[in-house]
């Protein structure tokens, strides 16, 4: 596909996400983790090595399924475009992303914390009886940081390197370290190679977030600097630049204690000196990924533009 075609195809997605979010029904995501289960109930064991093959199988075969796409709609600019749309529909949820927040935010305004806490785990993994309203607009935050990176930013720079195969497998690779890439018995080592794969994979894209971050958000060196100081104190390699980021940038303290499943972690503070998050902080943050994203799309086309660049001048060098 040409530079143009790309470009085309993607805005297209873009638009689509915009107006509808993702799909209520039969989402590809869905239908992937489907897939993935049933494979794990063929593979598993408690063993990395399985869940190595796990890894490869899945992950594997959705780029092998973007690759098949691609290589049918090549001959047509139109079905190339189309391919690429309906790819960064499916895989990029910015839109959802926001509005789920936003809803949050709005019960929070209204002080109906119940609602909010039943809205949450639409959002994020937290346990929501534990948090208060201040806490729960903490996790919204922090949630939005992180899934800007996982959710957009990440997919749009796979998209630019590899095209529709880049994007399925970086949403594939994403998807199974939700699925089993976790701390569990059941898959502290099958899911060892998922959890790996994804910090890889999620690598540049996390640095890029955290970099538009600082760019888009009202205090730019108040993002630098609690990105420098605080990023590698996370256990994250990738949240822990995009979340101390989004911290210095919207001017807000995050991290502390949280937790998951029944499961208490006491994660370090970022950007210690600044306050609180507020209520209203739940609206800059949904602002702030909405820049960055579009930043990100914009970074994006200019990458597949210089990708295109070097293979034409590979080719004409091969002659």
């Amino acid at each position: 596909m040409t530079g143009r075609g790309y470009v085309v195809g993607a805005v297209v997605g873009l638009v689509v996400d915009a107006v509808l979010g993702d799909p209520g029904r039969g989402h590809p995501v869905a239908a992937f983790g489907r897939a993935a289960q049933a494979v794990e109930r063929v593979l598993w064991r408690d063993h990395r090595g399985w869940g190595a093959l796990h890894t490869a199988v899945c992950a594997g075969g959705a780029v092998a399924v973007g690759a098949l796409a691609r290589a049918g709609a090549r001959r047509s600019p139109v079905a190339s475009a189309a391919l690429t749309g309906a790819a960064v529909w499916a895989v990029v949820g910015g839109t959802t992303l926001g509005r789920e927040a936003r809803q949050i935010g709005a019960a929070l305004e209204r002080g109906d914390v119940e609602a909010a806490r039943a809205r949450l785990p639409h959002l994020c993994g937290r346990d929501p009886q534990a948090l208060d309203a201040d806490g729960i607009a903490r996790a919204v935050v922090e949630s939005v940081a992180e899934n800007t990176s996982d959710a957009v930013v990440g997919a749009l720079v796979w998209g630019a390197v590899a095209g529709v195969p880049g994007l399925l497998g970086f949403r594939a690779v994403n998807t199974l370290d939700a699925m089993v890439g976790h701390r569990s018995p059941r898959y502290a080592r099958f899911g060892w190679a998922s959890a790996r794969l994804d910090d890889l994979a999620g690598w540049p894209g996390a640095r890029l977030t955290a970099a538009l971050a600082v760019l888009a958000g009202a205090d730019p060196a108040g993002g630098v600097r609690a990105w420098r100081a605080d990023a590698a104190r996370h256990p994250s390699p990738n949240a822990g630049p995009v979340e101390a980021a989004f911290a210095g940038a919207l001017g807000v303290r995050l991290g502390g204690t949280l937790a998951y499943g029944g499961r208490v972690e006491h994660r370090p503070v970022l950007n210690a000196s600044a306050r609180a998050v507020g209520v209203a902080d739940v609206e800059h943050a949904v602002r702030l990924s909405r820049r960055v994203g579009l930043l990100a799309f914009a970074v994006s086309v200019g990458a597949r533009a210089g990708v295109r660049d070097v293979r034409a001048r590979i080719r004409e060098a091969q002659r």
